[in-house]
């Protein structure tokens, strides 16, 4: 099975040309073998749940926080195409979890 990691933006069969990123923390993808994804949309204005990035080796676009969906790699068909810097993983992970804090 592949290795994959939270900030690792990945293509998935099924959507040829959608770019995803995982946003799911490394210790839940080792223990579950399964991860949570949102999707990169180019042209989305910036908010506070849609997040601007820009991968390492140049995707970009905007990750659609609200959009969490949980997926199976190997049911799904997934390959790494880049991944994102530090920076971008927390702003994404402080938005995503932003959703789900206490009010």
């Amino acid at each position: 099975m592949k290795e994959f990691y939270q900030g690792d933006i990945i293509k998935i069969t099924d959507f040829k040309k959608q770019i995803f990123v995982i946003v799911s923390k490394n210790a839940f993808i080792k223990a579950t073998g399964i991860f949570h994804i949102c999707p990169v949309i180019s042209g989305i204005q910036a908010g506070p749940l849609h997040i601007p990035v820009n991968g390492k080796k140049g995707e970009s676009g905007t990750v659609i926080c609200e959009q969490i969906k949980v997926i199976d790699p190997q049911a799904r068909g997934c390959n790494r195409v880049d991944s994102l810097a530090y920076e971008d993983i927390l702003n994404v992970s402080d938005a995503v979890q932003g959703i789900f804090e206490y009010d």
